[in-house]
């Protein structure tokens, strides 16, 4: 097989030749034409819904808020999934759609059905979507290592010190 490829090839060098060409003016042309980005955006298209209703617990919030909104935004078209977290006091659903969708559109279809699904919900709870954002949004990492401090002197430094200076740094930035 290889030993008649190789004869091909050079019974008929100009074709190989021209194929080699074009193969490589094919390439010269994608690495003109392709957008290149430092960080590439890889996240999927995401809405999240906040619901606060402070004087319920876990499985309050489960049944009285999670579900409901789960229920009203089920059958969106682009829907890829719809996951939620139930905590005292706060209801968190974050709904998933196809690549491809624009997240405006996205969101109007959310909040549609979001002021349907708001008179299933118990009186005097806030129904909030999150800000447009990917994944890609800042982190921080700290740790606090040292053989001679307790880990209560380590929590007390990290809450007191570490943390304030933080959202002092995090301010500053959004004042730029």
């Amino acid at each position: 097989m290889l030993n008649g490829v190789i004869t091909w090839s050079l019974n008929h060098r100009l074709v190989v030749i021209v194929a080699v060409l074009a193969f490589a003016g094919v390439g010269v042309y994608s690495w003109y034409v392709l957008p290149i980005d430092a960080f590439p955006d890889t996240t999927p298209v995401q809405i999240q819904i906040n619901t606060v209703a402070p004087e319920l617990g876990s499985e309050q919030v489960e049944r009285l808020l999670s579900f409901p909104i789960e229920q009203a935004i089920s059958g969106l078209p682009g829907l890829e999934s719809v996951r939620s977290v139930s905590k005292f006091g706060l209801s968190q659903v974050v709904v998933t759609f196809e690549d491809g969708t624009s997240i405006y559109f996205a969101r109007q279809l959310v909040n549609e059905r979001l002021q349907e699904a708001k008179d299933q919900l118990p009186a005097g709870v806030k129904v909030e979507m999150g800000p447009v954002s990917t994944g890609l949004g800042e982190i921080y990492l700290v740790q606090l290592a040292g053989e001679r401090v307790s880990l209560m002197e380590r929590r007390t430094i990290m809450d007191w010190i570490v943390r304030p200076q933080c959202v002092i740094a995090h301010k500053a930035d959004d004042d730029r």
